[in-house]
């Protein structure tokens, strides 16, 4: 092999993509919530009663009880893509997807969260205590009775689509910066964010959301 063909080649390989997991996929390429565990704040009989994947691969929440999917493996670094909506004809409400939880379960675990209530989206919130930093004009904190120290890094600007349509989400989560992405535009991003690995979360917030298409990048691999 000449050594121009070597380049070319160690050049292909070191430019790649990077594998990434369809979370809502079997080993056997069925479409399931086998990658997932359920935390519920209230008893609940089963997890379809609240979570379910449709012919079409898309995964409701029915909203009620207040709770989460959560992945079985914990993850540090990573980029998730996924897809969010209201669904047609329902009232937009709240939601938001959860990384680097540590802790115990509870209705809300100290996390990052990505923010999905509606005139909140693409907002980052610390929960009980997570810690995350950014622009001052842009930066709350606060202590609440019930979720202890609230961070809140709000967006740069609204981008989110009406209900009935799809949203599209890129959360990328490296060292202690995270960078969220609301339908093609980056609309935050939060510096000194804890280190720390944890499963990532779909909550349950009372009103029915929609989301598809979840892949997943491990970035410490």
């Amino acid at each position: 092999m000449t050594r121009f063909l070597a380049c070319v080649l160690i050049g292909a390989s070191l430019s790649a993509p990077a594998w990434a997991d369809d979370l809502l996929k079997s080993e056997d390429g069925q479409y399931s919530l086998e990658q997932w565990n359920c935390f519920s704040g209230e008893p609940i009989a089963d997890v379809a009663a609240v979570w379910t994947i449709d012919k079409d691969e898309v995964l409701t929440c029915a909203g009620l009880p207040r709770g989460y999917l959560y992945t079985k493996k914990k993850y540090t670094n990573f980029t998730l893509k996924l897809q969010w909506r209201w669904p047609p004809e329902s009232t937009p409400g709240k939601g938001g997807v959860l990384c680097r939880m540590t802790g115990e379960h509870q209705v809300w675990p100290k996390s990052l969260e990505a923010q999905i209530n509606v005139g909140s989206e693409g907002d980052f919130v610390g929960l009980v205590g997570f810690v995350l930093d950014g622009p001052a004009d842009r930066l709350t904190k606060m202590d609440h009775e019930q979720f202890g120290k609230l961070t809140f890094l709000a967006k740069r600007k609204p981008l989110a689509k009406p209900a009935g349509q799809w949203n599209d989400y890129e959360i990328q989560v490296n060292g202690d910066k995270a960078t969220l992405r609301l339908n093609g535009q980056v609309v935050n991003e939060a510096t000194g964010c804890d280190v720390v690995a944890g499963p990532i979360l779909l909550t349950s917030e009372n009103d029915r959301i929609q989301f598809r298409n979840l892949e997943l990048t491990n970035l410490d691999d």
